[in-house]
C-alpha cells in the first residue's frame, strides 16, 4: 500500500497529517501532565517527540499507517496525536468487486493521546467521528479495531462509550508502556454497525464542548 497523507477537518479540531513541524507542539502537549500516560507510549520532551514522529512517518512511508497531529481549530495548538495503522488489503480474487482496491479493507485506530486541556471535551469524540467516517465512507473498510491495555479503565470506557464492541482479551499481546507483556482488550466496529455508531457520535458531539 502506498503512503497516504490526510488532513481531516472538523468543527472543533483538525487532524493534520503528522510531520516534523509538529514536534514542538507534541512535546508541549504531552509535557503538560505526564501522569496521564501511565498506559500509553507518549513522548516526553522534544527528543522523544522527534523519534515519535520519525517512527510514525516511517510507518506512513511503508503504507501501514496514517498518523495525525490533533490541533485545536480555534488557536492552532497541538492537543494530541492519533493514527490509522495495521492497515490491511486482503487478497480478493480477480472478478471480486473488491479486487484491486488501493484502500485498506480493515484498519486499526490507535496511538491516541490528548493533552490535559483536551480531556473530557469533544476532542476525542470528534477525532473518532472524523476517522471512522473516513474509514467507513471513503475507504469503505469492513472493520475498524481498537486495542487498549486491560488496566486502562479510562480508555476502555471511552471506546465502549462510542460503540466499540468488546471481542475479548489478547494475552501478552504487546509490550506495555511500563515494559511488561501487555494484555490488551480488543474492540471493533464493523461496517454494518457504522450508521448506529455515527448517530451515537453525533449525539455525543452535541452534548460536549472543547
Amino acid at each position: 500500500m502506498e503512503a497516504e497523507e490526510l488532513t481531516l477537518a472538523g468543527r472543533r479540531i483538525r487532524l493534520e497529517a503528522l510531520d516534523h513541524s509538529h514536534i514542538d507542539g507534541l512535546a508541549a502537549a504531552a509535557g503538560a501532565d505526564p501522569s496521564l500516560y501511565q498506559w500509553s507510549p507518549v513522548p516526553q520532551g522534544k527528543s522523544q517527540a522527534a523519534v515519535y514522529v520519525d517512527t510514525a512517518l516511517a510507518w506512513r512511508d511503508a503504507g501501514t499507517a496514517v498518523p495525525f497531529a490533533i490541533v485545536n481549530v480555534n488557536d492552532g495548538i497541538v492537543i494530541g496525536s492519533t493514527r490509522f495503522w495495521k492497515m490491511e488489503r486482503w487478497a480478493w480474487p480477480a472478478g471480486h468487486p473488491r479486487h484491486g482496491r488501493h484502500s485498506p479493507d480493515v484498519c486499526e485506530i490507535g496511538y491516541t493521546w490528548f493533552a490535559r486541556s483536551a480531556i473530557r471535551t469533544a476532542a476525542n469524540t470528534e477525532a473518532k467521528l472524523l476517522m471512522l467516517t473516513h474509514a467507513f465512507e471513503n475507504w469503505e473498510v469492513l472493520r475498524v479495531c481498537f486495542h487498549t491495555d486491560v488496566r486502562n479503565e479510562r480508555s476502555r470506557a471511552a471506546i465502549e462509550r462510542i460503540g466499540g464492541k468488546r471481542e475479548g482479551i489478547l494475552r501478552a499481546h504487546r509490550m506495555a508502556a511500563d515494559y511488561i507483556p501487555r494484555d490488551s482488550v480488543r474492540y471493533s466496529i464493523i461496517a454494518a454497525e457504522w450508521p448506529e455508531v455515527k448517530e451515537r457520535l453525533n449525539r455525543l458531539m452535541d452534548r460536549t464542548h472543547l
